[in-house]
C-alpha cells in the first residue's frame, strides 16, 4: 500500500488566525536553526527546517522548510521577530529569493506581519496566498510591501510551507520605499534587531 499525502484545504489566514498561529513558536534545539531564526506554524512538527549549504542563491547557505509527515494537517514556517523601531511611520518592502520543489498539494510563500501592543493585534499582514508559490520553481525574487504604523510593537516574517515539497529562502532584505510603491497586504495598519538575513552566520 502506498502512502500518499492528502491535499490540504486552502488556508485563508485572517488577521486573528495569523496572529494566533504565528505567535506560538516551537523552538528547535540549539544549533539546528540558523542564528536569529526559529521554527513555528500551526503544525511545525510535520516539517524539517534548517540550513542548506548545497542549494543556495548566493553566499554559503540558504534556509529551507521541508514537509516530512505522511499526512499534513497545517503549515510550518521558519521565522524571525524584530523591533520595528527603524520602520515606524514608513512603508517597508520585505523581499527575498525563494526556490521551490514539488509543492503540489498546497502552497508556499514569504510572509510579513506587523504586530500591535494588544495580544493578537495585527496591524499589517501578507503571506502571498493570492500569489502563492506552487510546483517546482527556480530562484525567484518576491516582495511584500506594508505600511508600518507608529503603534507597531514588533515585526514578524519568514517563509511558510502549507503542504508537501520543499522551499528554500535566501538573501532577504528590508527597504524603506516611497508611498508611490503599492502595498501588497490585506490588512493595514522589546525584541532584537533584524538578524542573519543572508544565512551566512
Amino acid at each position: 500500500m502506498t502512502n500518499t499525502r492528502r491535499p490540504l484545504p486552502t488556508l485563508r489566514l485572517t488577521a486573528t488566525l495569523a496572529a494566533w498561529t504565528l505567535l506560538a513558536p516551537v523552538l528547535a534545539a540549539a544549533g539546528d536553526m540558523p542564528p536569529g531564526w526559529f521554527k513555528a506554524g500551526s503544525h511545525p512538527a510535520e516539517y524539517e527546517m534548517g540550513l542548506d549549504t548545497n542549494i543556495r542563491h548566493d553566499g554559503k547557505a540558504s534556509a529551507f522548510v521541508k514537509a516530512t509527515a505522511l499526512e499534513l494537517h497545517g503549515f510550518g514556517t521558519l521565522m524571525q521577530t524584530a523591533s520595528p523601531a527603524d520602520y515606524r511611520g514608513k512603508r517597508v518592502r520585505f523581499s527575498g529569493f525563494v526556490k521551490s520543489e514539488n509543492v503540489k498539494s498546497g502552497w508556499a510563500g514569504l510572509w510579513f506581519r506587523i504586530d500591535g501592543a494588544k495580544q493578537g493585534e495585527v496591524l499589517g499582514f501578507d503571506n502571498m496566498e493570492p500569489r502563492a508559490i506552487k510546483g517546482t520553481t527556480d530562484w525567484t525574487r518576491y516582495e511584500i510591501v506594508l505600511d508600518v504604523p507608529d503603534a507597531a510593537t514588533a515585526l514578524a516574517f519568514g517563509v511558510l510551507l502549507a503542504g508537501n515539497g520543499q522551499v528554500w529562502m535566501d538573501d532577504l532584505k528590508f527597504d524603506i520605499v516611497p508611498s508611490t510603491v503599492p502595498v501588497t497586504g490585506t490588512f493595514r495598519g522589546p525584541r532584537g534587531g533584524l538578524q542573519n538575513l543572508d544565512f551566512e552566520k
